[in-house]
């Protein structure tokens, strides 16, 4: 998602990836530097891969595998393309950590398909592989998936919007991410399974890249398109954004609900303020927490993760609605990333 801020200044850097100038790799740990740990050779080595290492949800995702490498005694390094998409450097990180020695990986696919042969590579050669926050195609490529349930995380947002319409006939716009890309897909299906709508009950559908401009520039091209749009599905907090940007502009802002996913701290902030009416809340740094003790336990006992493991989803919201759980911007704000 297009999320920017800066790193944790506690993230030692290193060497860039050879050949690869899109690619930073670094190694954390007692004493560590230069990619590689001056600390003890009975350390776990486990290996993070990121889309990129602006975006604020991979640098909390980050922060969480840190502080699990820290608390589980494991040597972690860490790579991020220079930008989403690049899968090139992501090959470049998985050959690199497995020549490294690392006993496992944990990586957030940039592309779900492309990448596949490169982790399949290294499986056989017995690296643990777990892939975060966006499955692989297929999702059996890798040894387990730790994850929001993104069809979950809509649903919650079209069950809200469903009861906040309180009946109303709706006129839905959907801004979505981009064609055929999981996460997307997976949320705006939840979104219409939630609300109890279907594609024919959508009166615009844009993609936005989860961008807040593109977010913006959508959402006037949806109101040219059907000026009485009164519900906004979002892919996530910027697009949302982007969206009151629009609709403000035309004096809309208050008689349209919007709603999105992510739970960043500027997109709940947004919820406070009455920007976004509600969103549903994931959790990056859980994420890459349990794949570290995942990959510790891994290299101690042999206990390969398996399967799905579901990281959670909560619904924020200051505006409650009957039937529907939700917990409030304070608990949003407590638990929010970026």
């Amino acid at each position: 998602m297009s999320r920017t801020t800066r790193l944790s200044s506690s993230l030692l850097r290193a060497a860039a990836v050879t050949g690869v100038a899109a690619l930073t790799l670094t190694a954390c740990g007692s004493g560590s530097g230069s990619g590689s740990s001056s600390s003890g050779s009975d350390e776990v080595k486990v290996g993070l891969i990121t889309k990129t290492d602006t975006n604020p949800f991979f640098v909390k995702m980050k922060e969480g595998a840190e502080k699990a490498a820290k608390e589980n005694g494991a040597q972690l390094s860490t790579a991020a393309g220079k930008f989403d998409g690049d899968n090139a450097g992501q090959v470049t990180a998985i050959e690199n950590m497995v020549a490294a020695g690392v006993k496992g990986i944990l990586i957030t696919p940039s592309d779900s398909k492309a990448i596949v042969p490169a982790i399949q590579k290294a499986r056989a050669k017995g690296v643990l592989v777990i892939a975060l926050d966006t499955p692989t195609e297929p999702e059996s490529a890798v040894d387990a998936l730790f994850a929001t349930d993104n069809l979950k995380a809509g649903q919650l947002i079209g069950e809200y919007a469903k009861a906040a319409m309180k009946g109303k006939t709706a006129k839905i716009a959907a801004l979505d991410l981009a064609p055929g890309v999981s996460v997307g897909v997976q949320r705006h299906n939840g979104f219409l399974k939630g609300f109890g709508a279907t594609e024919k009950d959508v009166v615009c559908a844009q993609d936005t890249g989860g961008d807040q401009a593109k977010g913006q520039t959508a959402m006037e091209n949806c109101l040219q398109k059907s000026p009485g749009i009164n519900v906004v599905y979002t892919i996530n907090e910027p697009a949302a954004l982007g969206a009151y940007t629009a609709l403000k502009a035309k004096g809309r802002e208050k008689d349209v609900l919007i709603v999105s996913v992510d739970g960043g701290c500027t997109g709940t902030q947004a919820v406070k303020d009455g920007k976004i009416a509600a969103t549903s809340q994931q959790y990056p740094l859980k994420m890459a927490a349990e794949g570290v003790k995942a990959v510790v336990t891994y290299a101690k006992d042999g206990k390969k993760a398996s399967g799905y493991t579901d990281t959670g989803v909560t619904l924020i919201t200051d505006k409650a609605q009957d039937g529907v759980t939700s917990k409030d911007t304070g608990y949003g704000l407590e638990n929010c990333w970026g």
